[in-house]
C-alpha cells in the first residue's frame, strides 16, 4: 500500500501541472468529454444487460414480435455504443498528443536552462538516457496514465451500476445447494468478490517481479541504442583503429543484458499470463454454476439466467481490474519510477550550487576577475587555484600548462557552466562572452543555421555570412548555405575550427575565449586567422588555450599554468597564484 500511494504522489506531481497550464482549459475540457464519453459507454453497458433478460425472454417464450422489437433497440445501442467508442478515441489521442506536447516541451525546458543537462553529466546521476525520457517514457506516461485511469473509473462505475442489478438478481434466483434454496443476500455479488480477491492476491504475487525487469529492460534497451549512435558518431576513428571487432564484442555484450533481462520478462509474464488466462476463462462458467441450479429447478428464466451471467461478469471484471491489467501497471510503475528519477537528478543538477561549496558568477566591473579562485574536480580534488587574477578589456592572454593542469577547466568555470570549487568569478556586466571549444558544435540542418547558431536564422544577413565565410578561408562554404547536412561529420576538423571562428566574426563577442580553436590548423593558417580577428575583432579581449610557441606573437600576456594548479603569469601585470594539489 506504501508502494502505491507513494507511486500515486508521484503521478500527481508529473501529471498536475500541465492541467493547471496555459493549455488548462483544452487539457480539461478534452479530458472532461473523454471521462463523460467513457461513463456513456457504462451506461449502454448496464441497457445492455437489461436488454439481454429481455431478449432472450423473447427467444424462450418464442415471441416473435418482442424479438424484432430487441433487434432494432440493439441496433440503436450498438449504433450509439460506436459512435461514442470511435469520438472517445479520437479525443482521447488529442488528448495524448497535446499533454505530451507541454511535458515534452517542459522537459527540454528543464534539461536545457542553465546548463543543467551538463552539470547532470558531471554529477553522473541516475537519470540514465535523457533523450528516452523526454521521448518514449514520456509518450507511454502520458499513454498509459489515460488508459490505466480511464481503466479504472470505468471498473468503478461498473462496479456501482452492475452491483445493485446483481444484488436484485441474487435474491430473484436464490442459491440451490443439495436441492435445497439457502438464503444468502447478495450471494452473486460476495461470490464475485470472494473470487476478485483471490485472484488479485495471486497475481500480485506472481506479477510483482514485472515492475523492476520493465525498469531494467528500459535501461538496457536505452545503453544498447546509445552505442550504436556512439558508434556512428565515431566511425572514422573506429575505422582507422580496425576497432570493428571490439565494438561489435562491446555491442554484443551490451545486448547481452537486453537478452537476459528479456528471459526474466519472459519467464514471470508466462507464470502471468498462465494464471490471468485460467483465470478470466474459469470466470466465464462460474456465475452459471452458481445459477444453474435455480434455472434447472424453473425458478428463473434463460433471460435472467444471461442477465445475471452478464451482470456477474461485469461486476467480476470491475474487480479484477488489476488482475486483467497488472503487467500494463508494472509497465507503468516503472515509467514513473524513470520519470521521477529525471526529475529528481534534473533538480539536484539545478540545485547543486546551492547545496555544495560552489564558485559563484558575479556580473560586475569592466574586466574578468577571478578573486580567491579554486577549481576543483567533481569528487572535491583542487584543480587551479588563483588570487586576483584579472582579465583586462581588449587584451590577448595565452594561457599554456602541460595536458591535465585545468586550463579547460578554468574556462568552463569563467563560462559559469563548471560549478566545483570555490570562489568567484566576475565577468563585466552586458558583456558578450563566446567559448570556441577544439572541436565545435554545429547542429544538423542547413549549413547557414549551423554558422550562426545559437542565434535565429534570420539574425544575420546572407552577405554577413558568405563574407565570413570568405574571410576565414571557407570560400566553397559560402555557397552552400542552403545546404542541409550533418556538419561535426561532413567537415574535416580544420574546416570545423575555421567555420567556428566565422561564427565568432559574427556574434562579435566582447569576450572570446578560445580553447585550441585553431590547433588541427598548420601555423601559417593560424597566424592569418589571429590576424583576421585582431582586424574584425579590435575592441574584443581574446584569451586563447594553445601550446605553440607561434601564438606568443599574437598576445600581450602569457599565462602558464603548471600541474601543481598555480598560475603563472608571464608578460604584463603579474597575478599573485596560490598552489594547490591536482593532477
Amino acid at each position: 500500500m506504501k508502494n502505491i500511494s507513494a507511486t500515486l504522489a508521484i503521478v500527481w506531481r508529473i501529471a498536475a501541472p500541465y492541467f493547471r497550464s496555459e493549455d488548462k482549459w483544452a487539457g480539461r475540457g478534452l479530458l472532461a468529454a473523454v471521462v463523460a464519453m467513457e461513463l456513456a459507454l457504462v451506461a449502454i453497458d448496464v441497457l445492455v444487460n437489461q436488454w439481454q433478460n429481455r431478449f432472450y425472454s423473447a427467444l424462450q417464450n418464442s415471441d416473435w414480435d418482442a424479438f424484432v422489437t430487441q433487434i432494432w433497440i440493439f441496433v440503436a445501442l450498438a449504433s450509439t455504443y460506436i459512435a461514442l467508442a470511435v469520438y472517445k478515441l479520437y479525443l482521447n489521442q488529442w488528448l495524448q498528443i497535446r499533454w505530451r506536447q507541454w511535458l515534452t516541451r517542459h522537459y527540454l525546458g528543464e534539461w536545457l536552462a542553465g546548463s543543467t543537462h551538463y552539470r547532470m553529466q558531471l554529477k553522473g546521476d541516475a537519470a540514465d538516457n535523457p533523450d528516452q525520457r523526454i521521448t518514449e517514457d514520456v509518450k507511454n506516461f502520458v499513454e498509459q496514465t489515460l488508459t490505466i485511469g480511464l481503466g479504472l473509473l470505468s471498473s468503478i462505475v461498473t462496479l456501482f451500476s452492475f452491483v445493485i442489478i446483481l444484488w436484485g438478481l441474487s435474491n430473484a434466483a436464490p442459491l440451490r445447494l443439495f436441492g435445497t434454496d439457502v438464503m444468502i443476500p447478495g450471494y452473486l455479488c460476495w461470490g464475485a468478490l470472494i473470487y476478485a480477491i483471490f485472484g488479485t492476491a495471486l497475481t500480485h504475487w506472481i506479477g510483482s517481479p514485472l515492475v523492476n525487469l520493465n525498469f531494467e529492460q528500459q535501461r538496457y534497451e536505452a545503453d544498447f541504442r546509445f552505442n550504436l549512435v556512439r558508434v556512428r558518431e565515431n566511425s572514422e576513428q573506429i575505422a582507422l583503429l580496425r576497432g570493428e571487432g571490439a565494438e561489435r564484442a562491446r555491442l554484443l555484450d551490451r545486448f547481452g543484458f537486453v537478452i537476459a533481462n528479456w528471459y526474466g520478462i519472459m519467464s514471470r509474464t508466462k507464470r502471468l499470463t498462465a494464471f490471468t488466462a485460467s483465470y478470466q476463462q474459469a470466470a466465464v462458467l462460474f456465475p452459471y454454476v452458481l445459477v444453474a441450479p435455480a434455472f434447472f429447478a424453473k425458478k428463473i428464466q434463460l433471460g435472467d439466467m444471461m442477465q445475471t451471467a452478464s451482470a456477474f461478469s461485469s461486476v467480476q471484471g470491475a474487480l479484477s481490474f488489476f488482475v486483467t491489467a497488472y503487467r500494463s501497471l508494472a509497465e507503468w510503475r516503472s515509467i514513473v519510477a524513470r520519470l521521477d528519477g529525471f526529475e529528481m537528478s534534473v533538480a539536484s543538477a539545478v540545485n547543486l550550487p546551492a547545496h555544495e561549496p560552489a564558485i559563484a558568477l558575479e556580473v560586475a566591473g569592466r574586466q574578468v576577475d577571478l578573486a580567491q579562485l579554486c577549481v576543483n574536480l567533481p569528487n572535491g580534488t583542487p584543480l587551479v587555484a588563483a588570487k586576483a587574477f584579472t582579465v583586462q578589456a581588449s587584451e590577448r592572454v595565452l594561457v599554456t600548462g602541460p595536458s591535465g593542469s585545468g586550463k579547460s577547466t578554468l574556462f568552463r568555470a569563467i563560462a559559469g557552466i563548471w560549478p566545483f570549487g570555490t570562489g568567484t568569478v566576475v565577468v563585466p556586466e552586458k558583456a558578450k562572452l563566446m567559448m570556441l571549444p577544439q572541436r565545435p558544435y554545429f547542429p544538423v540542418g542547413v549549413l547557414r543555421d549551423a554558422v550562426v547558431y545559437p542565434a535565429a536564422s534570420g539574425a544575420f544577413d546572407t552577405a554577413q555570412i558568405r563574407d565570413a565565410l570568405i574571410a576565414v578561408g571557407l570560400p566553397d562554404l559560402a555557397e552552400r548555405l542552403a545546404e542541409d547536412g550533418h556538419w561535426n561529420r561532413m567537415l574535416s576538423l580544420g574546416e570545423q575550427q575555421r567555420l567556428g571562428l566565422a561564427r565568432a566574426l559574427l556574434h562579435a563577442p566582447d569576450y572570446l575565449f578560445l580553447d585550441e580553436a585553431t590547433a588541427s590548423l598548420d601555423e601559417p593558417s593560424e597566424a592569418r586567422l589571429y590576424r583576421l580577428l585582431t582586424e574584425k575583432l579590435p575592441q574584443a579581449t581574446i584569451v586563447s588555450i594553445g601550446h605553440r610557441s607561434t601564438l606568443d606573437a599574437f598576445h600581450t600576456r602569457k599565462v602558464t599554468l603548471v600541474k601543481d594548479g598555480a598560475i603563472h603569469v608571464v608578460g604584463g601585470e603579474r597575478a599573485a597564484a596560490e598552489p594547490s594539489a591536482a593532477r
